[in-house]
């Protein structure tokens, strides 16, 4: 969550500040560390769904902080996870494509959406997940499954 939620991400990457981007952010980062997960067997699966139920609690949490009541609540979370593993397809999907433009298809279809941003900017994100994804690949697994993740930091002002 605190990868997902640096500041410039929104002020330089054209994410959207708000609960949809943010949203975005949290299934981009999360799709990539259950990516990264998925090698370590059995450990990384008891740690996947923990990772899992901990994040669709918060939702549920941060709805009902929101206001939302009780019988929206379950159906709004219903939605969030439709949209989390459809987007974790997609970019799964993305990066084992050859295609370099799947990727940018995945980020502009999911994360940028809702808003218009530039080619550049969403190959600049592109590279960012790309980044991210050696970056986990070369975490030890033991350091994960202990709880010790490690992002690159985004790249400097666009």
């Amino acid at each position: 969550m605190k990868q997902a939620r640096v500041p410039q991400f929104y002020a330089e990457y054209g994410v959207p500040d708000s609960l949809d981007g943010r949203f975005e952010m949290l299934v981009l980062h999360t799709f990539l560390l259950i990516r990264r997960l998925k090698r370590e067997e059995e450990a990384g699966r008891h740690l996947i769904q923990s990772i899992l139920d901990l994040m669709f609690a918060d939702m549920d949490g941060s709805l009902r902080e929101m206001g939302v009541g009780d019988l929206g609540v379950g159906k709004r979370v219903k939605a969030m996870a439709r949209a989390f593993f459809g987007h974790a397809a997609a970019y799964d999907e993305a990066l084992a494509s050859t295609d370099e433009a799947t990727l940018v298809n995945a980020l502009q279809r999911n994360l940028y959406g809702t808003v218009s941003v530039t080619a550049d900017v969403i190959a600049i994100m592109a590279d960012y997940v790309r980044l991210q994804v050696k970056t986990l690949d070369a975490n030890p697994g033991a350091e994960l499954l202990a709880g010790k993740v490690r992002f690159a930091p985004p790249s400097g002002t666009m």
